[in-house]
């Protein structure tokens, strides 16, 4: 199993809150990402091309990541959490004008669309596990999750109340450790008091609050990490 860190690479992360919590703590940390929205990602790059020629064994980035560094993937859980059975059921409020006809074609689109996905998923591990890789990957949790009910390897932490660690909301998450096994440290200081967290921080998030951390809508705001809850869960699962 892996312990030491020499640089960590943080896929699918645009807001560079992780990156910059490992770099305060004097690591080497880079993003990569297709987009840039939060102007944080290091290496603008397609990772789901990336991940199918890294599985297939053609050139990727995975052919500079060395077995001493860290692999942090904040892997996209669109098809994964527990929205899109509402729509592969048709009972999505969005749906409520579609005629059956019109309900079969786009489960047909999405079926093809969580294949797709889970595969990329499966080709993640795969590279990390042949090559001796050190990985930690975050989704969301929930009984009915994909991952959760169908991924053959099971999460290795679950974080039911991200709050607990000064998270902004609750937002119950799961990691797979691969190479590498969670630490378990303990954290004597209290979460810092200029912490916004639990249900406080879900009244007061207004159309103001989250402009102020350069983020575009709620929806958005609600996929965001404190960096208090990054620091916290790096110190005591990661180094």
């Amino acid at each position: 199993m892996g312990d030491k860190i020499k640089r960590v690479h943080c896929l699918f992360e645009q807001s560079g809150t992780f990156k910059n919590c490992f770099r305060r703590l004097g690591y080497e940390a880079i993003d990569y990402d297709i987009a840039n929205d939060f102007g944080e990602t290091d290496r603008k790059i397609d990772l789901f091309s990336e991940i199918l020629r890294g599985g297939y064994n053609e050139p990727s980035i995975f052919d500079q990541i060395e077995k001493d560094d860290l692999i942090l993937a904040f892997f996209p859980c669109i098809r994964f959490e527990d929205q899109v059975q509402l729509w592969f059921r048709g009972q999505n409020y969005g749906q409520k004008t579609w005629n059956d006809a019109q309900k079969i074609e786009y489960c047909m689109k999405l079926s093809d669309e969580l294949n797709e996905m889970y595969k990329l998923v499966c080709l993640l591990f795969l590279i990390c596990l042949r090559r001796g890789l050190q990985l930690v990957m975050e989704n969301p949790y929930s009984e009915s999750h994909y991952l959760r009910r169908y991924f053959c390897i099971p999460s290795t932490l679950i974080d039911m109340d991200r709050r607990r660690n000064g998270d902004y909301f609750k937002k119950p998450t799961q990691y797979w450790f691969v190479n590498r096994k969670p630490k378990n440290n303990l954290l004597m200081e209290a979460i810092p008091d200029n912490s916004i967290t639990g249900a406080d921080m879900i009244k007061r998030m207004t159309r103001k609050d989250y402009q102020k951390m350069g983020v575009k809508n709620r929806k958005v705001a609600r996929s965001m990490i404190h960096p208090d809850y990054a620091d916290r869960f790096i110190r005591q699962y990661l180094i």
